[in-house]
């Protein structure tokens, strides 16, 4: 199964010579997280790209069935069976083919950060391990493991040196901290080299947050 992500694009006022493709959360839509750009704290002359693709409208199970944007169903709240594995292949063939838009656009997969938030930040994590071009970063945030403390199948030797960046709310009842903490433990024992930060938050953003992520984006697209 494929299909075509509609998206926001906002260019930047130079050309774009990298791309942050940021995946929204359940329920939400691109348009969620496309009014975070000018809180980044970016420089003005900045040539970042940043794509917010829409997930696809589906049933979700755990919401008996209510269908709404989502990148995959979430079957139960087990940690180890919450994502359904097909949806998660299906959504990644979607976003690897917004990569290989930017990469055919002329800009170079280790210029490119695949940013997300909880089942963004899911995706962001699985296909961002599996990709097989070296991306600039890959970020996941208030997010887990589809398989739990287990990582992905078919692992990419490109990215098993690329900039983590893992951001979690101590106070989330959405995704639990600990399930955040399981992957980045398992991530760090299989030698990736990721960065965990916690926030006074819920399951949302803050503005310090973004300023925090705004620099990060600028050091893995110098």
């Amino acid at each position: 199964m494929s299909f075509k992500l509609e998206k926001i694009v906002i260019e930047p006022q130079t050309p774009a010579t990298a791309c942050v493709i940021w995946l929204h959360g359940l329920g939400d839509s691109g348009a969620g997280f496309a009014p975070v750009v000018p809180v980044l704290g970016l420089a003005g002359q900045h040539s970042i790209r940043f794509i917010f693709p829409h997930a696809p409208e589906q049933a979700v199970t755990i919401n008996g069935g209510f269908v709404m944007r989502s990148w995959y169903d979430i079957k139960s709240m087990d940690l180890h069976d919450r994502a359904d594995i097909q949806g998660v292949m299906a959504s990644e063939q979607a976003i690897r083919q917004l990569i290989v838009e930017q990469i055919n656009s002329g800009i170079p997969a280790d210029k490119i950060v695949l940013a997300g938030f909880s089942q963004g930040g899911v995706m962001s994590l699985f296909t961002g391990l599996r990709f097989e071009q070296k991306l600039a970063g890959i970020m996941a945030l208030s997010c887990y493991l589809p398989g739990g403390e287990t990582l992905p199948e078919q692992l990419a030797d490109a990215n098993a040196h690329t900039a983590i960046l893992q951001h979690h709310g101590v106070q989330d009842d959405v995704v639990p901290m600990f399930a955040g903490k399981m992957a980045y433990d398992a991530l760090i024992a299989a030698g990736y080299q990721s960065t965990w930060k916690t926030y006074p938050m819920a399951h949302s953003v803050l503005p310090n947050q973004l300023a925090d992520i705004g620099q990060w984006l600028q050091q893995v697209l110098k």
